[in-house]
């Protein structure tokens, strides 16, 4: 009873330290930018007080909603890293493992083509696009990779590349006929979140946080996939039904954000698996730490690619490239010989 208390303290503290580090990177995010605005005044407005319009226009209209797109997307894409790197037992998996970036990627590249005039006024067929292209990328793969009422995941894996290739062919093809589209899916693939307003990210913030909120009980499930589909199944567990629950949880979070933010790569494969490292791999923990984490490392990378060249800015996927890509490759050296999953 006692080690169940402290084990609860311990993953309380560790929370609120999370929570407390992404309040901290997203009011620097707020403050800083092209235009940088006092923290004195970022809390006065906050507070109410009437401020400059000019300085309300930018905190209110273009940083909050930007900073709020980033821990959004972070934190979906690094509880989807979660919940794939739990399901295919492989600390290698990410959020696009099974076609969810080619599908998102076709989907954006047909909507790129579809005359302005057939597009209703206000609607981000954009996005549209690439949530239904991701959604329907990993609905095929599961298909081809169902045995039966099995899915294994070697053949799910597999489906995966196939079908992703497959998918990167067509739309190679589109961006060849098409023409004027190809610069515009070049930037969409590098990911970005410059979103203007509140519209987009209030669109689909309710969707994100259902699919976060929905995780949390899948924690259990995913400490007992751990120890092998025969084993889970021996201890009570509905495996196969588990695994395609979990797979549309994930694949619906990594679609919902890919929808707001583009290709965003690393936050789903290098998040989940320090935190893993750091605080162990059971899932009642990990899940929410690496949500959060996903969070500041997400908005703290935006932050970067607002900055580091402004008044322009970098695709903030190149941040995350930048960033990711080296230190998981330190990773791996690193522990090359004893990672414990």
């Amino acid at each position: 009873m006692v080690k169940r208390v402290s084990t609860q303290v311990r993953f309380a503290l560790i929370l609120i330290m999370l929570s407390l580090a992404l309040l901290a990177g997203a009011f620097a995010a707020t403050a800083l930018g092209a235009v940088p605005v006092p923290p004195d005044r970022i809390a006065a407005m906050v507070l109410g007080a009437p401020g400059d319009p000019a300085e309300a226009t930018i905190i209110w209209q273009i940083r909050l909603p930007r900073v709020v797109a980033a821990i959004l997307v972070g934190g979906a894409l690094a509880a989807a890293g979660v919940v794939f790197q739990g399901l295919l037992r492989n600390p290698m998996a990410d959020p696009y493992i099974i076609g969810t970036s080619g599908g998102a990627a076709l989907g954006v590249t047909v909507a790129l083509l579809i005359p302005a005039g057939l597009v209703p006024a206000g609607l981000s067929v954009t996005s549209l696009f690439a949530f239904g292209g991701a959604l329907a990328a990993v609905l095929i793969v599961y298909n081809i990779a169902r045995v039966g009422r099995r899915t294994p995941i070697t053949t799910l894996l597999l489906a995966g590349f196939a079908v992703s290739s497959m998918l990167a062919a067509v739309m190679s093809f589109l961006m060849l006929v098409g023409g004027n589209t190809l610069r515009q899916v070049i930037l969409w693939t590098m990911g970005g979140l410059a979103v203007t307003g509140w519209s987009s990210v209030l669109g689909v913030a309710p969707l994100i946080l259902l699919g976060l909120a929905a995780t949390i009980p899948f924690a259990r499930d995913l400490n007992l996939l751990l120890l092998g589909e025969e084993q889970a199944t021996t201890m009570g567990l509905s495996v196969e039904r588990r695994k395609l629950l979990l797979l549309a949880l994930g694949s619906f979070l990594t679609a919902v954000a890919v929808s707001l933010s583009g290709l965003v790569g690393f936050v789903g494969l290098v998040v989940p698996h320090i935190v893993r490292l750091v605080l162990g791999p059971d899932h009642r923990l990990l899940l929410p730490a690496a949500t959060l984490a996903g969070a500041i490392f997400l908005v703290l990378a935006d932050l970067l690619a607002r900055t580091f060249i402004a008044p322009a800015e970098m695709p903030v996927g190149i941040i995350t490239a930048l960033v990711g890509a080296p230190f998981f490759i330190y990773l791996l050296r690193r522990n090359r010989r004893d990672y414990d999953f």
